[in-house]
């Protein structure tokens, strides 16, 4: 007998196992659900997330994909979907629908020297990428995080991201758009950190997520430094809204972002960034 398929606009039922403050505003839910065996993810993925009551919005997957069991996401309060899922308390009730979307290459990575540029929030995201890379810390050349946020009080995963730049074969470049006393990194757009960044371009891939505006710099930078656009891959959570492809809300050119992304190459997508309100 044929075991009916779920309904992938139908949520599934989770609750809220811990939650981790961040930032201002910005709040890591670890999340438990039945579902068994857990159905796992690939870096660069998302799922949908419902806040019962107000809405639901696409979320990116913020844990270590070796623990499937252990899902997490990091949330802004900037919605008021958002801000009520950033609300949530332990044992709170959420909907989950996904996992959706392309994931980053990592396949494709093997090999090669790899940079990460983090705008912000785009640290989520990534986080799981990087994660992997150092679980299979062998296949890889140099690995290199670059990560901006708007002030030192922005900057998220800090514990991590300092037990991170202890390590030898991996190099953390931070920078902040503004900062006071007793702030001593540097300071400026993350883009600024790319000419300091030592690879080798021809055989580098690049992993790139931020606010749309900085990955196009990004992007254009890395060009600059000599790696080819086909090598530069970017997370655009653009106006996603059913994560299947359906709806049309989140189309970019003849891109589908929840269905063709979010991780895409930018020469897939160079052309249409540069559309001004496309």
């Amino acid at each position: 007998m044929d075991v009916p398929l779920p309904d992938p606009l139908r949520p599934r039922i989770a609750r809220v196992r811990s939650t981790h403050r961040e930032g201002p505003e910005v709040c890591t839910l670890e999340l438990e659900t039945d579902q068994d065996p857990p159905a796992g993810f690939a870096p660069g993925q998302f799922n949908m997330l419902t806040a019962f009551g107000v809405g639901e919005v696409p979320i990116s997957f913020s844990g270590d994909p070796a623990e499937p069991r252990r899902v997490r996401h990091t949330v802004r309060a900037v919605g008021a979907v958002s801000s009520a899922l950033v609300r949530l308390h332990a044992g709170a009730p959420l909907g989950v629908r996904g996992p959706f979307g392309t994931g980053w290459p990592l396949p494709e990575a093997a090999g090669r020297d790899v940079v990460l540029i983090a705008g912000g929030l785009g640290i989520a995201p990534l986080r799981p990428a990087l994660y992997q890379l150092l679980g299979a810390r062998s296949r890889y050349g140099r690995l290199t995080l670059l990560y901006g946020a708007r002030g030192p009080r922005d900057i998220l995963f800090r514990r991590e991201l300092d037990a991170w730049r202890t390590r030898t074969d991996l190099t953390v470049e931070m920078t902040v758009d503004h900062a006071a006393r007793p702030w001593h990194g540097h300071v400026g757009v993350v883009t600024t950190l790319i000419e300091r960044a030592r690879f080798d371009a021809q055989r580098t891939l690049a992993l790139v997520c931020g606010p749309e505006i900085m990955m196009r710099f990004a992007a254009e930078a890395l060009g600059a430094g000599g790696i080819a656009p086909e090598a530069i891959f970017l997370s655009l959570e653009r106006n996603m809204h059913c994560g299947i492809g359906t709806c049309g809300h989140c189309q970019l050119g003849g891109l589908l972002v929840c269905r063709d992304g979010p991780v895409v190459r930018y020469a897939r997508v160079r052309d249409a960034l540069r559309v001004r309100e496309l």
